[in-house]
């Protein structure tokens, strides 16, 4: 159940107009990392979930987001105010100020309609709060570029509160991956194949013409990763994996042929040929 109060979550005031910013602003009104988008996301997920703690959780995020989206709507608003009588105002986007009025659409700044398309939902309640936590980081760069973009003091402190949520909310959702208690890299229900998992490609090689060459790091040098070398180069293609057997199939592009002058499929070890 869905109750509307009257007030924002957070009072916005608006000092000085500017059609050209409250453009920028449908951003986070109708675009891909907006708060339509995330409170959508995070409601549909909730009412997939069978996790009781979860649920609570995103169903609470959610029906915030709702409150998000009234908040830049009104400052989207106030801002485009002057589309409606100002023909210069209304030359900073005509699509907003013709079709819609000077007034807030589900569209993001380029004039594109919001679609579901945006919503990562996979039914999977780890690899959703993976999401979450990706779609509010996306959230606050977009928030921190709107402030340095922004000249009203009004503005920027609505902007900072809601910025400043999207961190509480990414924490949020951390600390639920945690509560779930899953090995980081545990996801659905079946393994990924022994050996592979381990193995990694290092398919950038040489040295760039600004002097680039290949970096040691942790995912490549870390205890029980096997790196292999230009793997393109390595003469095999791997044809058909199986996890639950922990084989891979391998065709030796230079090894033994059959009759037909093809070459013979093998059975390899899943850490294949360096």
């Amino acid at each position: 159940m869905y109750h509307h109060v009257k007030k924002l979550m957070y009072t916005v005031r608006v000092g000085q107009a500017d059609p050209r910013f409250g453009n920028m602003l449908l951003e986070q009104f109708g675009g891909a990392n907006g708060e339509l988008a995330a409170a959508m996301q995070y409601s549909i997920q909730g009412l997939n979930c069978e996790n009781a703690a979860c649920k609570d959780l995103l169903m609470d995020i959610g029906t915030e987001e709702l409150s998000h989206l009234e908040i830049v709507g009104t400052l989207a608003r106030m801002h485009l105010k002057p589309m409606k009588k100002s023909v210069d105002a209304a030359e900073c986007d005509p699509l907003v100020a013709i079709a819609g009025g000077g007034g807030v659409a589900l569209c993001n700044s380029m004039g594109n309609p919001w679609t579901a398309d945006y919503l990562k939902i996979t039914g999977e309640l780890d690899v959703d709060l993976r999401s979450n936590v990706a779609a509010e980081a996306r959230a606050k760069i977009v928030y921190e570029r709107l402030i340095n973009f922004c000249d009203d003091a009004g503005t920027k402190e609505a902007l900072q509160f809601l910025m400043t949520r999207e961190v509480t909310h990414m924490r949020a959702f951390m600390q639920a991956l945690d509560y779930l208690d899953k090995p980081e890299l545990s996801i659905g229900a079946i393994p990924p194949t022994p050996g592979i998992v381990d193995q990694y490609y290092n398919d950038s090689t040489g040295i760039g013409d600004e002097g680039e060459s290949d970096m040691k790091a942790p995912w490549n040098e870390a205890e029980g990763i096997q790196v292999v070398t230009a793997p393109a180069f390595q003469e095999f293609q791997v044809l058909k994996a199986t996890p639950k057997a922990a084989k891979t199939t391998l065709d030796t592009l230079n090894g033994d042929r059959g009759k037909n002058g093809k070459n013979k499929a093998r059975s390899a070890s899943p850490a294949g040929r360096e």
